[in-house]
């Protein structure tokens, strides 16, 4: 037997884990309805998920001023004001399609096993969250393409961010971006989700600005409906939610030579996993 089989054997019971250490969500409900976002069909992998768009003409092309966000004023609230930031922060934000990626990656030697496995069984084959394990990997950077998304009535639903390693063009993930209000609260979130098979895995990530313009981004809670990482699962037509022990910290700055750049550190509980470093410049 292949060995593409086997793995595949992986995916319903990585979803059956989900279902069993998670709880019944019904997506339709306030308390539940900020779970909502696209998800692949059975058997799909990558960005198939934007197909059904494409489909009714939902998905603009490809440009290089396509951004995240069209505003970063979608995100003000009683926390945060998009006029505290620096003008290249919002500009990348806002036009992030014109943007080029230098990537550095570090991984704690403890989790380094664990995301090389990760990788290997799930991420490349899905095409999704196939997060690097060597920093050679990232030594072109990555490739990166915003699309729009649209709702019926043509108004911004969010914007699909394809990146891909420029060394083999392996698919890196795609996540859909969007601002998002989570349940009992005033302040605009950051929302990425990032579409499986019949699930997905969700972010919510609270934006501050620091006194120098940064952008942080930070997902810390262990409470369901605030802040943090949710994997959704659809069994029929119930869904299923769990919240998986991983904390997020995105630091979007300007340094003192004007270079743009990003640290990224993702933590499994109270430690530290991985570190990305992002120096960001302007497409020619």
């Amino acid at each position: 037997m292949s060995r593409r089989p086997t793995l595949h054997a992986l995916d319903p019971l990585s979803r059956r884990w989900w279902q069993v250490v998670g709880r019944r969500v019904d997506l339709s409900t306030p308390d539940f309805g900020f779970l909502t976002a696209p998800y692949n069909g059975k058997h799909e992998v990558g960005d198939a998920w934007l197909t059904a768009y494409e489909a009714r003409g939902a998905v603009a092309p490809t440009a290089p001023i396509s951004g995240l966000f069209d505003d970063m004023a979608v995100l003000d609230g009683p926390d945060f004001q998009a006029a505290s930031l620096h003008p290249l922060v919002r500009e990348f934000y806002e036009h992030t399609g014109s943007w080029r990626m230098e990537v550095w990656s570090q991984w704690n030697p403890l989790f380094a096993p664990g995301g090389m496995a990760v990788a290997s069984m799930f991420g490349r084959r899905v095409e999704q969250l196939a997060l690097p394990t060597e920093p050679l990997s990232v030594s072109r950077g990555m490739s990166s393409e915003v699309r729009v998304v649209t709702d019926e009535s043509g108004r911004r639903e969010g914007a699909a961010w394809l990146r891909r390693l420029r060394l083999d063009d392996s698919a890196v993930y795609s996540g859909f971006y969007r601002s998002a209000m989570l349940p009992g609260q005033d302040q605009p979130h950051v929302a990425v989700a990032f579409p499986l098979e019949l699930g997905h895995i969700h972010v919510f990530l609270t934006p501050s600005a620091d006194a120098d313009g940064a952008l942080r981004l930070t997902s810390r809670s262990q409470r369901f409906g605030e802040d943090g990482a949710y994997v959704s699962v659809l069994f029929g037509d119930q869904w299923y939610s769990a919240q998986p022990p991983l904390r997020e910290s995105f630091r979007v700055y300007v340094d003192d030579e004007g270079v743009l750049r990003t640290d990224h550190e993702l933590k499994v509980g109270r430690f530290r996993a991985l570190r990305l470093h992002y120096r960001l410049e302007r497409e020619a």
